[in-house]
């Protein structure tokens, strides 16, 4: 069984930067499309952005496309999230999952997220 292990979040002001990883371990990490999520206090978690399992298609949600970028490292086993002018919404806990078929509503395995807090 796949493990998920998020690191990189914390504390950062409005229009700084953050990199978010995700290190897996226990399966075979090159066959699998990934996602990042993010939950902010109080509300439901939703998807932010996908990746397929060679990189070669990424997909993003409006409030980030420009702003955040999803990449992989299949030698690492380590996918990444890039996330350039933060803005106090962005705060909040950010998932990475494994997603069937690049689907995002089809997460089968979850990290224990990492919080990411953007002052302004």
């Amino acid at each position: 069984q796949v493990q998920l292990v998020e690191s990189g979040g914390g504390l950062v002001q409005a229009g700084g930067s953050l990199r978010l990883s995700c290190a897996a371990s226990g399966g075979t990490f090159s066959r699998y499309a990934m996602g990042w999520f993010h939950q902010a206090p109080g509300k439901e978690r939703e998807y932010v952005a996908i990746i397929t399992w060679n990189g070669g298609s990424t997909y993003y949600a409006d409030s980030v496309e420009g702003r955040f970028t999803i990449s992989r490292d299949n030698g690492k086993n380590t996918v990444y999230l890039q996330m350039n002018s933060l803005k106090p919404e962005d705060t909040g806990v950010y998932y990475c999952a494994v997603l069937q078929n690049s689907d995002y509503r089809r997460a089968t395995v979850w990290g224990q997220g990492t919080l990411v807090t953007v002052s302004s």
